[in-house]
């Protein structure tokens, strides 16, 4: 009979053994990363717990995602997340990270609303999540928010974007589809992802777009390093929703989502592997996302 830790076992040996002790992520630590080629890894998180035992696991950057409307508040689509939620919620998560003087990267999103106004409005979005301690924000979109990247990171605040499917304009883009299919859409994409880098992204979300396209952005951008969710394993980087990859759904899992609960001993240990995995390059597979 197997057991769990025999399930477990195709993913390494040393994803069910505790990280060395590290130093704190910086921007300019996950610059470095990009640089040598080291995978970066980055879940969500949404509670003081979650992100210490995050944290504990070596996740790189932890991101409190608006998705919680949908994961934790059991909205439809992360439309409805407000600022005043997601100050609440980033906060939990720094005091998780303080509590055990933890050292990953936390990031939050500006929720839809917050930046779409004026670059003045999203700079007072995202200086009230740097305030509730986030170390860099989130925005989604290009064309308009470039402009607005600029005046944000001009003053100081890091930047992560977002390109592809973008869940706050999931009504305008017909849907919960891939994006990039086509090269009129592909080209606009490769456009936007170059000038969100020259404006100071520092970072890049791909999600829901061809692996081959993730891949040929992932090597044009030197300065800024995409992160990959539903776009292959091109990137220099993953990300997950916490609970889609320890197998809680409230709904049918996207396909490119692996169960990491599958076979292991713990949460902790799950979240081990999914950093191993990611580090190796054994996840994502490309096949999955032969969109």
């Amino acid at each position: 009979m197997s057991t769990a830790a025999d399930t477990a076992a195709p993913y390494g040996a040393a994803a069910a053994t505790s990280p060395a002790p590290r130093k704190a992520v910086t921007l300019a630590r996950i610059a470095d990363m990009h640089a040598r080629g080291e995978k970066i890894t980055m879940l969500t998180a949404y509670d003081a717990t979650f992100a210490a035992v995050a944290d504990a696991a070596g996740v790189d950057c932890l991101l409190v995602g608006d998705s919680l409307g949908m994961v934790c508040q059991g909205l439809d689509s992360t439309v409805g997340v407000s600022l005043d939620v997601m100050r609440h919620y980033t906060e939990s998560v720094a005091r998780g990270l303080r509590r055990v003087q933890g050292t990953a990267w936390l990031i939050a999103d500006l929720p839809f609303g917050s930046y779409q106004e004026s670059r003045e409005q999203a700079l007072r979005s995202a200086t009230a999540l740097m305030q509730a301690g986030a170390q860099m924000i989130k925005l989604e979109g290009g064309g308009w928010t470039v402009d607005t990247v600029r005046f944000i990171t001009e003053r100081g605040i890091p930047v992560c974007a977002h390109l592809g499917l973008t869940p706050q304009t999931v009504h305008a883009l017909g849907g919960y589809r891939v994006q990039g299919r086509d090269e009129a859409t592909a080209a606009r994409l490769c456009q936007d992802a170059r000038a969100l880098q020259d404006a100071g992204a520092a970072m890049l979300v791909l999600e829901m777009v061809p692996a081959k396209l993730a891949r040929a952005v992932t090597a044009e951008l030197t300065r800024c390093a995409t992160i990959g969710i539903g776009a292959g394993s091109g990137t220099a980087g993953q990300v997950l929703v916490l609970h889609d990859m320890l197998g809680i759904h409230l709904g049918k899992p996207a396909r490119f989502v692996r169960n990491f609960m599958a076979g292991a001993e713990s949460i902790e240990h799950a979240l081990r592997t999914f950093v191993h995995t990611v580090k190796d390059g054994s996840f994502p597979e490309d096949a999955v996302h032969a969109w």
